[in-house]
């Protein structure tokens, strides 16, 4: 499956991808550089822990250029007054009793905590082309379904002050 990605999401993860390998892999090379003369390697924890921060680096690199080897750009279409990729959307969940404020992004800038909510999420697709005052049930599984109520929708666009996820 590919991953659906805009412009932007592929800019951002080049620029990544050019201060790791730019300024971030030099130093850490260094750093285990520095810490391999410090002598024994089987009892220099200095040494496993700078392996550990260039390793971790490597693979972020190779994750990067995967995802966009492999994505699939995408155009943020407008719709006047439907949800829409990058919309802020506020709406009343009724089993909960709460009304939320998710915003639909694209699945690499997705961060549930701060209500960033992949346009793949159950509760992504379920908004997705949805008008305000629809009710819209979101089957998190077979079992286990709720509704919500689309109260207000709040245009959006494809912005830079949106992250990128890391680890």
């Amino acid at each position: 499956m590919y991953d659906e990605l805009t412009a932007v999401d592929i800019q951002k993860m080049q620029e990544e991808i050019n201060y790791r390998v730019r300024e971030l892999r030099p130093q850490l090379i260094e750093e285990v550089q520095t810490a391999r003369a410090f002598g024994d390697l089987s009892e220099n924890y200095e040494y496993k822990c700078a392996k550990q921060a260039k390793n971790r680096n490597d693979s972020r690199i190779r994750y990067l250029e995967r995802m966009i080897r492999t994505a699939k750009v995408i155009e943020v279409k407008e719709t006047a007054d439907a949800v829409g990729l990058f919309d802020t959307v506020t709406v009343y969940n009724e089993m909960m009793k709460k009304e939320m404020i998710v915003r639909i992004v694209t699945t690499l800038r997705q961060d549930a905590l701060k209500g960033l909510i992949s346009k793949e999420s159950p509760v992504g697709q379920a908004l997705m082309g949805r008008r305000t005052g629809e009710r819209v049930e979101v089957a998190v599984s077979p079992e286990m379904k709720y509704t919500l109520e689309i109260r207000k929708i709040e245009k959006g666009s494809d912005d830079e002050s949106l992250d990128i996820s890391s680890y």
